[in-house]
């Protein structure tokens, strides 16, 4: 029992100067617990990555457990380790996609010194993943399965998505506070747009045009909300 408490201390980021100091069993247990998280970590990031790598190829969001585990190097007692259904570890992929997304938009946003281009910025940022035939190719399968997964993950879905909108309300709020778009709604406006915007982009997805007028529809998309915006804002019509 001493040893697990010193362990749960331990574990709990609460080790003071007055506790004692821990012993070789505990030390033991600590140093066995930090390889097996090391592999665990690891097992994860190749099922990970392998489901993406099969998704991406296929162009379907189906791959067979069986596909996973075999490109990962890894067992089903493994797959089944991190994960209770192929559906959760598809969560899982999306979840990591939506985190890099957000990461690329923050990174672009960030060097528009005002608030109003950053907010086109977020726009096209998100327009991208169909207009790039890279990024189309890894984003589609996702982008046109997203309905399912949300019927079965509703608040994990909600969640990564509030990544995205939580960027936009951000730059929305700055213009609120500038006074250039002094009558938007930032919460609400965030998602409207968030719903406006990824719809454009599943539709370019499963129909694409040209490249050229997809650009041209992506920018009257852009000019489209940025008009909204101003609603009521001195100097719009």
């Amino acid at each position: 029992m001493r040893i697990w408490n010193t362990i749960l201390i331990m574990q709990n980021g609460v080790l003071n100067a007055n506790a004692p100091k821990p012993s070789l069993a505990s030390r033991s247990v600590e140093r066995t617990l930090a390889r097996r998280r090391a592999s665990y970590v690891d097992e994860v990031r190749r099922l990970l990555e392998s489901s993406f790598e099969l998704i991406r190829r296929s162009g379907q969001l189906e791959p067979r457990v069986s596909e996973i585990v075999q490109a990962a190097g890894l067992s089903n007692q493994a797959f089944y380790r991190h994960f209770r259904s192929k559906d959760e570890l598809l969560l899982a992929v999306l979840d990591d996609g939506v985190r890099q997304l957000g990461d690329y938009l923050r990174h672009r946003m960030e060097r528009r010194p005002e608030p109003v281009e950053r907010i086109r910025v977020w726009i096209d940022g998100l327009c991208k993943q169909a207009l790039d035939s890279e990024a189309a190719v890894s984003t589609r399968p996702f982008a046109l399965s997203r309905a399912r997964l949300a019927e079965l993950f509703p608040a994990e879905v909600g969640e990564s998505e509030t990544r995205l909108t939580a960027l936009l309300q951000e730059s929305l709020e700055a213009a609120v506070a500038s006074g250039d778009l002094p009558d938007v709604d930032p919460r609400r406006d965030a998602q409207v747009l968030y719903n406006l915007t990824m719809g454009w982009m599943q539709r370019k997805l499963a129909e694409p045009g040209s490249p050229e007028e997809d650009r041209a529809d992506a920018d009257h998309l852009i000019d489209f909300a940025m008009h909204g915006l101003r609603r009521g804002s001195r100097g719009s019509s």
